[in-house]
C-alpha cells in the first residue's frame, strides 16, 4: 500500500506567529518512484508542488489542516489524513529571582521560562541593563540547566527565548532589578516594644526594624505572613491588636541614597495575638482566719514576667443584687507586686484581683471572688 503522510519538520509541535516552518510530505511505500506532489492548505491558493510546504513567517490565519497526495506515472495515492497545524500568538517569556538583592559574597539565581511550558525547544538569551541589547555571556554570569543563571552583579536584568533556524525570538520577560546587599554590619533587628511575644486582643503594642551603625538613611520593607501587612516604616504601632496581626515578622533597610543596595532580611520576629481575653486566678492563704493573723493574697496571671501591675479588691456583697460590686483596697492600684497583705482582718470577706499593662493600660478580667472565713460574721463594711 502507497500512503502519503504529512509531517511537522520541528521537534516541538507547538507553533507561534512569525516562527518559519517546514511541512514535509512522505510517501511511505513509494521508495525508488520520482512523484509530484499536491497540497491542500488553509489561506492559499497556489501551494507548492513539491514534497516541502515551507511557511515563512506564520501567522493565526495558516492555522487549518493541510493534506498532500503525490502521483507518480499511473499511480496516484489518495490524500494523507489532515495534519492540524495551530498557530499560537508569540509568547512572552517569564523572568523569575530567588532574590532580589546580591548577598555579600554571593549570588542570586535567575530562571527564564516561555509560557505555555508545554512549548519546547528553546534556548535562552539574558540582558542587563535596559540599553544593552547584547546577551550576557559565561564572563557575565554563571550557566546552569537551561534556563538558570546565577549573577553576582547589580543590574536591570531581562530575558527571552529563542528556537530554529533562522532564530525565532519570544518577547522579552518583564524587567527585575537585582540590588546588593549592604556589608552583614548592617543586619537590622525586630524588636517589639513593649517586648511581649504574646499579646491579647486589644493591646498596643509596637514592632520596631532597627539599623545600627553609620548614618545612613533608610527605607524599610516588612515581610510579614500575618493577615494585616505591616507598612513600609520603621515602626508599625499596633493599636487594639486582633488575632489578625499574628505572624512573624521580618524586616530590611534599602539605602534612600542607592536603591538598589539594601541590607539582609532580619531574623524573624513572631507575635502572637490571643482572642481570649486572660481571667488571672486569686489565692488566699490562709483561707481560715485565725484571730490577728494576716492573710496573703496571690493573684496569678497566665504569663507573670511580661509586666504587669495588679488592682486589689475587697467584694462587696450587695443582697437586693444578688452580687458584688468591687471596692479598691488601701494602696491595692497598679502594684507592681502580684501579692497583697491585709493585717487585722477578724470577719470573713471576700477578695478579688485583676491586672493591667501598657500605654494606654489595658486590663485582664476581674478574678473569681476568693474568701477568707472567720468564725465571726461577714465582714461589710
Amino acid at each position: 500500500t502507497v500512503l502519503a503522510v504529512v509531517k511537522l519538520q520541528h521537534s516541538w509541535s507547538q507553533i507561534f506567529t512569525g516562527e518559519t516552518i517546514t511541512l514535509r510530505c512522505e510517501i511511505q511505500g513509494g521508495e525508488g518512484k520520482v512523484w509530484k506532489y499536491e497540497w491542500t492548505a488553509p489561506n492559499t491558493n497556489s501551494p507548492p508542488t513539491s514534497s516541502e510546504y515551507r511557511i515563512s513567517r506564520v501567522s493565526v490565519s495558516h492555522s487549518g489542516d493541510y493534506r498532500c497526495r503525490g502521483s507518480s506515472d499511473y499511480l496516484l495515492t489518495g490524500w494523507s489524513d489532515a495534519f492540524r497545524l495551530t498557530v499560537s500568538y508569540k509568547p512572552k517569556a517569564k523572568l523569575r529571582a530567588d532574590n532580589t538583592a546580591v548577598p555579600v559574597g554571593g549570588s542570586v539565581t535567575l530562571t527564564c521560562s516561555v509560557n505555555p511550558s508545554s512549548s519546547s525547544g528553546w534556548k535562552y538569551y539574558w540582558y542587563r541593563d535596559e540599553k544593552s541589547s547584547e546577551a550576557l555571556t559565561t564572563q557575565d554570569a554563571v550557566f546552569h540547566s537551561n534556563g538558570q543563571i546565577s549573577v553576582s552583579q547589580e543590574g536591570l536584568y531581562r530575558c527571552r527565548g529563542g528556537r530554529g533556524n533562522p532564530v525565532y525570538y519570544t518577547e522579552d520577560s518583564q524587567s527585575v532589578r537585582i540590588g546588593k546587599t549592604v556589608t552583614a554590619s548592617n543586619r537590622p533587628v525586630v524588636t517589639l516594644y513593649p517586648n511581649w511575644s504574646e499579646i491579647y486582643r486589644g493591646e498596643t503594642i509596637t514592632v520596631r526594624c532597627e539599623i545600627h551603625g553609620g548614618d545612613t538613611e533608610w527605607d524599610y520593607e516588612w515581610e510579614t505572613n500575618s493577615r494585616i501587612k505591616a507598612p513600609n516604616q520603621n515602626e508599625y504601632r499596633i493599636r487594639s491588636a486582633s488575632s489578625s496581626n499574628s505572624g512573624n515578622y521580618r524586616c530590611k533597610g534599602r539605602m534612600k541614597s542607592s536603591q538598589h543596595k539594601t541590607t539582609e532580611w532580619s531574623d524573624s520576629v513572631t507575635l502572637t495575638v490571643s482572642d481570649n481575653k486572660p481571667r488571672p486566678v486569686l489565692t488566699v492563704s490562709p483561707s481560715w482566719l485565725s484571730p490577728g493573723a494576716s492573710v496573703t493574697l496571690n493573684c496569678e496571671v497566665e504569663h507573670p514576667s511580661a509586666g504587669w501591675s495588679f488592682y486589689w479588691y475587697k467584694a462587696v456583697p450587695d443582697l437586693s443584687e444578688k452580687s458584688s460590686s468591687y471596692e479598691l483596697l488601701p494602696d491595692g492600684s497598679g502594684t507592681a507586686q502580684d501579692s497583697y497583705i491585709i493585717h487585722g482582718q477578724t470577719h470573713t470577706a471576700g477578695y478579688v484581683c485583676r491586672a493591667g499593662r501598657g500605654d494606654p493600660e489595658y486590663h485582664t478580667d476581674h478574678s473569681q471572688p476568693k474568701f477568707v472565713w472567720s468564725a465571726g460574721q461577714f465582714d461589710s463594711l
